[in-house]
């Protein structure tokens, strides 16, 4: 049987602690976790075009730029800051590829879908009780699950993000992956194995 997701608000299990924010060079630090949430959101079609990881450098420049305008002091609210910035990118991309109209309620959908999968990957390995190891993918440390989850080999990052951060089912995940259930279902205990020691040993 493969792990259960249990989701956990990170309002209740994180300090959420405060951030520099007098320093932009701190977005830099934040691209693992922004690439994954493109990884999920941006298109298949459009990814063979536009990679998630360029996509993601588009969406740091900008934010490095226009960080005087960030107008928060916690983690969380640089978290959310960085995830409507992305979501604007992912939309104009969306526009730009169908000639369409800025579609301002498409992007704050954007804005929630994003929201959702942070929401997601931040309980990731969190139970009904977690224990001082397990929370570390909480809060701050989501940047360490994110690295965590993108150092998996590539076929557990897949069943990972399909299942756990994207919400399918493990009968869809077969079906995009070409795999059976029972193989997915294997990949996803391998994958949740590896990303528990990798976060222990840190």
């Amino acid at each position: 049987m493969h792990e259960e997701l249990t989701m956990n608000d990170p309002s209740e299990t994180s300090d959420n602690p405060k951030v520099d924010v007098t320093d932009p060079a701190i977005v830099a630090e934040y691209e693992p976790y922004l690439r994954m949430l493109a990884r999920i959101q941006l298109r298949r079609a459009f990814q063979a075009k536009v990679g998630a990881s360029d996509m993601v450098q588009q969406a740091m420049l900008q934010a490095v730029q226009g960080f005087d305008g960030f107008r928060g002091s916690t983690e969380a609210e640089l978290r959310g800051w960085l995830r409507q910035i992305l979501a604007h990118h992912i939309c104009h991309l969306d526009r730009d590829m169908h000639r369409d109209k800025r579609d301002v309620r498409r992007e704050q959908s954007m804005e929630q879908k994003l929201a959702h999968s942070s929401l997601r990957l931040e309980g990731l390995l969190a139970g009904k009780s977690p224990t001082p190891s397990q929370n570390v993918v909480l809060g701050e440390n989501v940047i360490q699950m994110a690295e965590a989850v993108e150092n998996l080999p590539e076929s557990q990052r897949e069943a990972i993000r399909l299942h756990y951060l994207e919400g399918l089912k493990l009968s869809e995940v077969a079906e995009i992956t070409g795999k059976s259930s029972g193989a997915v279902a294997g990949l996803l205990h391998r994958g949740m194995k590896t990303l528990r020691q990798q976060l222990a040993d840190r």
